[in-house]
């Protein structure tokens, strides 16, 4: 048997229970089913960091973000680092990008890829030239089906085909389908495989859906928004929160707009899941065609999740419910995986590149802090699994809010973005039922028992009855992280100075 062609599948900002398969009451996705009936599906799959680029960082280096210094969107793969394409690469294997990128910025990043046709949110963001094959749809009909998100991300103007509410807007467009960002990628990944895969090769497909801006082509939209289900809400949610979370909910509160625009909303998001599942079918359909699917390890996943309606708030910020956290993750290979299998215990992203790896024959490096999944190896199931936001930059409080231009919706968020991105050092922990959350630079701890409240409507952790649990996660977080108690500790005795 020669050498396994490897295919990563990443859909961005997509969260576990838009699928049926991980909990969505009302969004069936069949074809990443069909993925899933021949390969091991993980049900508590987790972010290393629920932002992009950190999150791409992560899976390609298979190291956690304080390891590799890439904690916010502005810290790309850092040169030093091992990363999978590189290791591919040398084991020469045809490497491959289609779609977003976000991970490999410097340009001697893509002396790792044999193939690279980027298309992003807003199309052809940088420009549409091609390394290794051209584009198969014209780059100029691709523009112009990208104009209404051009519209949504600037708000430099209306449409019809928007609908703009304060805190979010969604628009159901009727371009040429083949031309979305989902479309143009499926599209080039079956030309791919019907031209270029005449050696081992490893490709990473990054559909850029279902991230913002939501626009969904009508058919799909018309066909999901009359099943579409509202999340269970606590509307007091947020009176005695930590401050990041309100200060969350004061710019992103989606509660108070009609319950048509609402369903509207989640509706193009999980039309754009839909869309995505129909691409991941035709894949599956083109290795068969091919010939190829017996011995090409597919992956499905995710960078991180979105609100989508849960908490009452759209899209994303730095929180760590499992709306944010929690991915969808499947990895298959017919030669290996007959069947289907399911993994409950903790697993993170930062698994997949050693898992893959080791199923190859070749050996993990070191410097990785991923380690190969169970089931696929002969790994043992794991307890507990991480994450983290922040760069230890100041808290962004309300106050700070409360002195921004704009202190609500769309703008806000984008007027306090980087200092978000940068403030704390918040770290997670999933550990059997619970899930515990700190900073040890600042604000109140958060505590869920996601068996007992799967929606983390209720923090626990000021209850007094939890205060040996906290501690016990807490001392977890610093085994994982001493780093963040040290700069905290800094931090603490410069403020006393």
């Amino acid at each position: 048997m020669s050498r396994p062609n490897i295919i990563v599948i990443m859909a961005d900002q997509m969260k576990a229970t838009a699928s049926h398969l991980w909990g969505s009451r009302f969004n069936v996705t069949p074809n990443i089913e069909r993925l899933a009936e021949n390969g091991v599906i993980f049900h508590n799959a987790f972010t290393p960091q629920p932002l992009c680029v950190p999150a791409r960082v992560a899976l390609w280096s298979g190291r956690w973000p304080h390891n590799t210094g890439a904690r916010t969107n502005q810290h790309s793969m850092p040169g030093h680092v091992d990363h999978a394409f590189k290791i591919w690469k040398g084991e020469g294997y045809q490497t491959g990008l289609i779609g977003k990128n976000h991970c490999f910025r410097e340009p001697d990043k893509k002396a790792h890829f044999d193939v690279w046709c980027e298309i992003s949110h807003k199309g052809f963001e940088n420009g549409s030239s091609t390394m290794g094959m051209e584009w198969w749809r014209d780059p100029k009909s691709v523009h112009a089906a990208h104009a209404v998100r051009e519209i949504m991300e600037s708000r430099r103007g209306s449409s019809d085909d928007i609908v703009e509410a304060e805190t979010f807007s969604y628009g159901i467009t009727d371009f040429p389908e083949a031309d979305y960002g989902t479309g143009v990628i499926t599209g080039q990944v079956e030309k791919y495989l019907e031209e270029k895969a005449d050696e081992p090769f490893a490709l990473w497909v990054s559909y850029p859906d279902p991230h913002t801006p939501y626009e969904a082509p009508r058919r799909l939209f018309d066909e999901m928004v009359g099943r579409v289900k509202l999340p269970r809400w606590r509307l007091d949610e947020f009176d005695d929160a930590p401050e990041r979370l309100r200060v969350l909910m004061a710019m992103m509160d989606i509660s108070t707009a009609p319950m048509g625009d609402l369903h509207a909303l989640l509706a193009c998001y999980h039309a754009m899941v839909t869309f995505i599942d129909e691409g991941v079918g035709r894949i599956l359909s083109t290795l068969d065609r091919t010939g190829l699917r017996e011995n090409t390890i597919v992956v499905f996943c995710a960078d991180h999740g979105d609100f989508a309606g849960e908490h009452m708030m759209a899209a994303k910020g730095g929180a760590f419910f499992d709306c944010l956290t929690r991915i969808p993750l499947i990895i298959s290979w017919p030669n290996a995986t007959r069947g289907r299998a399911e993994v409950a215990s903790p697993v993170n992203l930062i698994d997949v590149v050693p898992t893959l790896l080791a199923l190859r024959g070749l050996p993990v490096p070191d410097a990785m802090d991923g380690q190969p999944l169970p089931v696929l190896t002969n790994a043992p199931h794991r307890r507990r699994t991480f994450s983290a936001y922040g760069n230890g930059g100041p808290p962004f409080r309300m106050g700070d809010l409360a002195n921004q231009s704009i202190r609500r919706g769309r703008g806000a968020v984008a007027e306090s973005l980087r200092r978000r991105e940068w403030e704390g050092s918040r770290m997670m922990v999933v550990r059997d039922q619970w899930k515990y959350v700190h900073d040890p630079m600042g604000d109140e701890d958060e505590l869920y028992d996601r068996g007992a409240d799967p929606e983390e409507l209720y923090n626990l952790a000021q209850h007094q009855g939890m205060r040996g649990i906290c501690a016990g996660l807490r001392n977890e977080l610093r085994e994982w992280n001493p780093e963040a108690f040290c700069r905290a500790a800094d931090v603490s005795l410069e403020a006393s100075e």
